[in-house]
């Protein structure tokens, strides 16, 4: 008989991801060391109810049981916290309270090719929108998302010698993870955050807490429809994949119109699309979220070189996300 250990595991990995964000929104990891009984009085949860759920994290390597008493693992007590530099608290609770909700209609998706938000949600106004609805879900979006950049903006921004540049723009650069770890690595480099008003909020207090503050400022605008800033370097980090080809398209000759290169940062394919998982699930996802969908490096390539762009180098990063270096 064929072994069916692949689509048993697949069977049950929502469960898995579930069993976290439950732990995260009740606060488990925020709440530890603790026995069961401790944990269950502080979340005013059912005891049995909570053992098997402190148990089910011991599983899947968030809690450690000594004894009677459950504590966080490092990789706990670093992304699932609020107090960690590397909290990716944000991103899990939009993936428990949106994403999940988003993908429970996938299959209309592939169906009819576009996003989910308003068979959801109700939602039918401009793309972002549904994204950042309050002020406090944009916060803990972007926060999510910075805790996301904190693991990949590194792999980023050694992936290529950037010493030559004097001027970076992170065009949507959120909260400045990227150009934060680019102005840290390269002292030379003074560095502009071009987003949303209302993002560049919190990407200030996070550029106060950089060594490199000084070299960093922060503009507001939209890519689409406003001038950019000046700068030598553009940087779009999981900004192509949100869209598609068409906006694509103009954005990238906007870019190569100022005569700057550009650094992009997204989950490549390979080359047949087989793989890695990781960009083949986020290419699903942005299909039920957005316009786009990930790509391969000679697809990116094909991309920049109709925008006009000539010497373009692709690297694997070994992080979340790969990196493009396109140049004029």
């Amino acid at each position: 008989m064929t072994n069916p250990s692949n689509v048993l595991d697949l069977i049950e990995a929502f469960r898995r991801s579930k069993t976290m964000f439950a732990a995260v929104k009740l606060g488990v990891f925020e709440s530890t060391p603790a026995t069961a009984g401790e944990m269950a009085a502080r979340l005013g949860t059912n005891l049995d109810a909570t053992e098997r759920l402190l148990e089910a994290c011991t599983g899947l390597k968030l809690l450690v049981k000594t004894g009677d008493t459950f504590e966080n693992t490092e990789e706990a007590s670093a992304c699932l916290t609020a107090g960690s530099p590397y909290s990716m608290l944000g991103y899990i609770n939009y993936s428990n309270e949106v994403l999940t909700k988003l993908w429970f209609n996938l299959e209309d998706a592939i169906h009819e090719g576009t996003n989910r938000w308003n068979q959801t949600f109700g939602s039918s106004g401009p793309l972002f929108d549904s994204f950042f609805p309050t002020e406090e879900k944009m916060r803990t979006f972007i926060m999510g998302m910075h805790g996301f950049g904190k693991l990949s903006s590194p792999g980023v921004a050694q992936a290529f010698d950037l010493s030559g540049y004097r001027h970076i723009a992170d065009l949507g650069g959120a909260t400045g993870h990227l150009t934060i770890e680019i102005c840290e690595r390269y002292p030379g480099i003074q560095g502009t955050v071009f987003d949303f008003d209302k993002v560049l909020n919190v990407a200030r207090e996070q550029i106060a807490l950089s060594s490199a503050k000084d070299r960093i400022a922060c503009v507001p605008g939209d890519f689409f429809t406003d001038p950019l800033p000046a700068a030598d370097l553009y940087a779009l980090g999981r900004i192509l994949h949100d869209w598609s080809p068409e906006k694509i398209d103009i954005l990238l000759r906007k870019i190569h119109a100022t005569g700057a290169s550009l650094l992009i940062a997204e989950k490549l394919l390979n080359d047949e699309k087989t793989g890695p998982v990781p960009a083949q699930m986020q290419s699903l996802n942005m299909l039920i979220c957005t316009e786009g969908k990930e790509r391969s490096f000679p697809e990116y390539r094909e991309l920049l070189t109709r925008a006009g762009f000539s010497k373009i180098e692709g690297k694997v990063t070994g992080r979340p996300l790969d990196a493009i270096l396109a140049q004029v």
